[in-house]
């Protein structure tokens, strides 16, 4: 078993705590008791952290790209060596059941595994010159070092995309994770040292995210910007990116449209729908948020949405039975609660669920919540819940339904269920999201782009784009003599 004990801040090469010796707490979600302390890095710290990572570019940038796909394999490995006490740890810090925490870490591990094979496919291009001793060339290299900073939703991933990409590119790393799940970022810097990365290549600091994004983001080490967070969180870093002029990946919030045609096999896309709302607690920046369905399919949806989201069992990851577990924060929850109470005053029609399960007196557990014939003008249709709690509505035309998915400023993911290839077509070109599913909800996967359009965000994570936000192309142009 991993725990707080065994990290704290990452610097150049080895664990440290915070050079004035504070901490902050971590807490259990599903119990609300204190699992652990982590450091309260200092600007000594954080700048410690940033030479460091100078000198780690220097060293990983030289190493060749068949070694560093070599070792970016060796973490892969070492994560799934050491899934059980890995997800332990996760499930301790997030809630999360068991399994979903396995789950999340075998995609981890992919990533160091697509990224470790991207590493060896960084391609250029020659252009053919117009003079016969001129040659042209363009060569792609490492942007330098990298500031991550992480969500807490998906602890592991997350960080994943990130530290994955920028090694395979060349660069080095400074890791921020957030502050309600940082071990799981810890353990996997932890199988990047222990997969033989030179010190300074992947760093980690921890503390008040304010602060240290705009000492990172102010220092010229740092070249490159990445953030998973909130849309608000994301205007900041924005601001602070342009001030110093830094190159920024973002994948912000999402509020994903489902639209159900009345053609659709109706009972699967409720159970595969429901499914996928509730996982993580709902707390899944792609997950389908905002239910659309067909009016002739509507009823037919409900009952077996409906039908699904109460044979989910709520419950600590301590119990084998548990489907869902606690939000992550006492915040998640009065929001849950809150988004409920105006969908009610709004109109909306309670079909499941509606606030805490009977029996949790303690933990940020909500039942799995389904809201029937919701307006558009209520909280839950404009605002990303971010929590169990399934708006549903319906729609009488192609139209209709695609102008009322596309309202929203967010642009992440969006869903489609419909036996017609033509309509599939259609609204897959018609929806406004960086993601489209058709008659399918899980979408991200190491081999394949994430990100979104709008306020959802900018660059792509995962895939073979991914690795292209971490380089930068150069012109090379040489007049043979």
């Amino acid at each position: 078993m991993y725990g707080y004990d065994d990290f704290g801040l990452f610097i150049g090469g080895g664990w440290r705590a915070a050079s004035a010796r504070g901490t902050r707490q971590v807490v259990d979600p599903a119990t609300e008791e204190v699992i652990g302390r982590v450091p309260d890095a200092t600007d000594d710290d954080i700048d410690a952290a940033l030479v460091a990572a100078a000198a780690g570019f220097a060293t990983w940038r030289r190493v060749q790209p068949w070694d560093r796909s070599a070792r970016l394999r060796r973490v892969g490995d070492l994560i799934r060596e050491r899934i059980e006490p890995y997800a332990l740890l996760m499930s301790m810090e997030t809630g999360k059941p068991l399994g979903e925490s396995r789950g999340e870490w075998r995609a981890t591990a992919d990533q160091f595994e697509w990224y470790a094979e991207e590493t060896k496919r960084i391609y250029g291009q020659t252009i053919e010159a117009r003079e016969s001793d001129v040659r042209m060339a363009v060569i792609h290299q490492p942007v330098g070092v990298v500031a991550a900073f992480s969500a807490w939703n998906f602890p592991a991933l997350l960080p994943a995309r990130k530290i994955a990409a920028a090694l395979g590119a060349g660069c080095a790393v400074i890791v921020k994770p957030a502050g309600e799940a940082p071990g799981s970022a810890m353990a996997i810097v932890q199988a990047c040292a222990d997969a033989g990365m030179p010190e300074g290549a992947v760093n980690l600091v921890t503390g008040d995210s304010r602060r240290i994004s705009a000492r990172l983001i102010a220092s010229p080490v740092v070249r490159k910007v990445s953030l998973t967070g909130s849309v608000p969180v994301g205007r900041e870093i924005l601001r602070l990116a342009a001030t110093h002029v830094k190159k920024v990946t973002m994948e912000l919030g999402g509020h994903a449209p489902v639209l159900v045609f009345a053609d659709a096999d109706v009972e699967r896309a409720a159970e595969l729908c429901a499914a996928t709302k509730f996982r993580n607690c709902g707390q899944v920046c792609i997950s389908p948020s905002r239910f659309y369905v067909e009016e002739g399919a509507y009823d037919a949806f409900a009952r077996r949405f409906v039908a699904t989201a109460e044979a989910l069992r709520p419950g600590p990851y301590t119990e084998e039975q548990a489907s869902v577990g606690p939000l992550a924060n006492r915040r998640g929850l009065e929001n849950a609660r809150a988004m409920v109470s105006d969908a009610l005053e709004h109109g909306a029609e309670l079909l499941a669920g509606g606030d805490q399960p009977a029996g949790f007196n303690r933990g940020f557990f909500f039942a799995p919540t389904v809201l029937g014939r919701v307006p558009d003008a209520a909280r839950i249709m404009v605002e990303e819940p971010f929590g169990p709690v399934a708006p549903l509505t319906s729609f009488s035309s192609f139209d209709e339904g695609m102008a009322r998915a596309n309202a929203l400023p967010f642009g992440l993911a969006g869903y489609v269920f419909t036996r017609s290839l033509a309509t599939a077509a259609r609204a897959s070109e018609a929806l406004e999201v960086g993601m489209v599913g058709v008659n399918d909800t899980m979408l991200a996967t190491a081999e394949a782009p994430f990100g979104g359009i709008k306020e959802s965000g900018m660059g792509r994570e995962g895939g073979a784009l991914g690795i292209r936000d971490y380089l930068e192309p150069k012109y090379v142009k040489t007049r043979l003599l």
